[in-house]
């Protein structure tokens, strides 16, 4: 298998873990130091003397030694004790939430409250938005779904396929059927995104971050901010190891080793997932937030958004001013939170509530295109026919393989970059083969850039209700060539010396792929040529990463300064506003662009 290569020399990374210090840390040393005062001698309980995981460590650091016995004299037993209550100490701070205590449910709220910065959404951008402005201002963050912390299937690597199975009215992942017949899920947690993804972090390239009308230096400086706190070095499994040595093998060059950086070729990311498997997230951003200057409320629906007409630059034209923002409680009691009137950051509301939340935020506001909002009986405060459009996903396709050797859970790791599609893996969860999720990979390949767009509408009113959103998947047909290209990529990496070890020998790329055709799940119409025409294939077994974006775009709906045109006191910052998916995988930008709005608008200077 190959080694892990260097890390890329274009930039060098903090240690894993630089800064943080956690709960978690001071259980680890109380009972680090208990251990020792007893002399409590382990063994692995596999009877390792040395664990596949970490092969270079001690037997004392391997992850799965546990305590074999206890050797103490009398008196000890008060000791004893003393490590029982330090043992469920740590297990509790590995869940429990850090000691915010200006997180409270939404309940608790008054009915109506005033603040110099009103954000809507507390996700991948607006924690660390609502983190950065609660530095100088008065921030209120309204969040609809829960806290993250406390939930084993957030936090546990192991529970991912809990995480997004797990549908109630008030669950972190909310499922949906797009108009496609493609079943999706959308983030409904304090965290947003990064509380029910696979946990690969890559940042957006320097291409993409011109792209984006950013300044360079301060994009370096806000991904830096990010990294310091919920960003890990992974360590390989053998399937992702395998992987990494296939896709070199198989031409996805050059090698780039480690890096977060995005480089055509094979690289090793970052993960959200420390080294113990348990997940960070952009809620843990919070930790750099002012206490005495923020509120978060969380089951906080926003209802819609409150606007009044004022005089616009010294015109007698009249524009609409957001000014507040209605929300709902758990219990269904209506609250009111609006802009202090004078403050000395004149005050506005900031949507962040994601690529379908955003948009249908501002329908149902009455920012929207007009005869649809009127179809609805919705007061039209400003027509703007391109709320909703350009919404776009990015196509995922797979390929699903039974190894002979045994994987455990593992997030993404190692990425397959190529000019319009990238390349991922997942092991250890349940496809439905040979009912053993412990012997199942799944190689995923994701269009970059697709050229196919689509649309987001109301169905109704209620906000707590999905909208229907139609992508529109290989509309293009440049899409369904790449598509293609890629899942060739992905045969021929199956098919390398370097993967041999996780396939069976008697099992062509052929059977793999009517294999997984027989597994993949949507509301699409099947052909009897999925297994054997790669065209087919992708277009009727296509699924979701769940990176949408689009319906609130810069240069259609907001401004290159995320300011909704046509209305005062109004910003939408997150993936609505985007016109591609950056990096690989968009969470590291979007977390990004949270600290690099909020230094701007804290500074005055946009």
């Amino acid at each position: 298998m190959a080694a892990l290569a260097p890390e890329h020399p274009a930039r060098v990374l903090p240690p894993p873990g630089a800064g943080r210090a956690t709960p978690l840390t001071s259980c680890l040393l109380r009972v680090l130091v208990i251990c020792c005062l007893m002399r409590i001698s382990v063994a692995c309980p596999m009877g390792r003397t040395s664990h596949p995981a970490c092969p270079n460590r001690p037997m004392g650091h391997c992850p799965c030694v546990v305590p074999s016995h206890i050797d103490f004299v009398a008196g000890n037993l008060f000791m004893y004790f003393v490590l029982q209550i330090s043992y469920i100490g740590l297990v509790r701070a590995m869940f429990e939430a850090p000691p915010y205590g200006f997180v409270k449910n939404a309940t608790h709220a008054p009915r109506v409250s005033y603040h110099d910065y009103i954000i809507v959404g507390g996700g991948t951008a607006g924690c660390p938005l609502a983190a950065t402005l609660s530095e100088r201002f008065d921030v209120l963050l309204l969040e609809r779904g829960g806290s993250p912390y406390g939930n084993p299937n957030i936090s546990n690597l192991a529970s991912q396929t809990n995480n997004l199975a797990y549908i109630t009215p008030t669950s972190p992942a909310q499922s949906f059927v797009s108009e496609d017949g493609v079943i999706m899920r959308r983030a409904r947690c304090l965290g947003g995104g990064t509380c029910i993804n696979a946990g690969f972090y890559s940042r957006a390239s320097r291409q993409e971050v011109m792209d984006m009308g950013l300044n360079p230096k301060l994009v370096d400086q806000s991904f830096r901010w990010v990294e310091r706190e919920v960003v890990f070095r992974p360590h390989l499994t053998g399937w992702t190891s395998a992987l990494r040595a296939g896709l070199l093998e198989a031409g996805v060059t050059p090698d780039n080793g480690f890096t977060y950086d995005h480089l055509d070729g094979t690289k090793v990311g970052g993960t959200i997932f420390d080294p113990a498997g348990h997940r960070h997230t952009a809620a843990d951003l919070l930790k750099y937030a002012d206490p005495a200057r923020i509120t978060v409320l969380v089951r906080a629906t926003a209802q819609r958004i409150l606007f009044r007409n004022v005089t616009a630059g010294g015109h007698r034209k009249k524009q609409p001013q957001a000014y507040g923002v209605v929300y709902k409680d758990l219990d269904g009691n209506i609250h009111e939170a609006r802009l202090k009137q004078g403050s000395i950051s004149a005050g506005e509301i900031i949507v962040s509530a994601g690529a379908l939340g955003s948009p249908q935020l501002l329908m149902l506001s009455g920012v929207g295109p007009a005869d649809h909002l009127r179809s609805l009986g919705i007061e039209v405060v400003l027509d703007q026919p391109m709320v909703g459009q350009g919404i776009a996903d990015n196509p995922m396709n797979v390929l699903v393989v039974p190894s002979p050797e045994p994987l455990s859970p593992t997030s993404i790791q190692v990425v397959g970059i190529r000019p319009g599609y990238y390349i991922e893996s997942l092991t250890g969860f349940s496809f439905g083969v040979g009912n053993s999720s412990s012997h199942t990979g799944v190689i995923v390949e994701k269009l970059a850039k697709p050229l196919s767009r689509g649309y987001l509408r109301l169905k109704n009113v209620d906000p707590e209700d999905n909208p229907s959103v139609t992508y529109n998947y290989f509309a293009e047909a440049e899409d369904l060539r790449t598509c293609v290209e890629a899942m060739q990529t992905i045969m021929r990496t199956v098919d390398t010396e370097a993967f041999s070890e996780f396939r069976y020998p008697n099992q062509t790329v052929e059977y793999l792929q009517n294999l997984t055709a027989s597994l993949v799940v949507n509301y699409r119409a099947r052909s009897p040529q999925d297994a054997t025409s790669l065209e087919q294939y992708c277009k009727d077994l296509v699924n979701t990463i769940y990176h949408f974006h689009g319906g609130c775009e810069v240069g259609k709906v907001v401004d290159h300064d995320y300011r909704v045109i046509g209305v005062d006191g109004l910003r939408v910052i997150d993936g609505s506003t985007f016109n591609f998916s950056p990096g690989t995988n968009p969470q590291a930008t979007l977390m990004m662009l949270g600290r690099y709005m909020g230094l701007l608008i804290g500074k005055g200077g946009k």
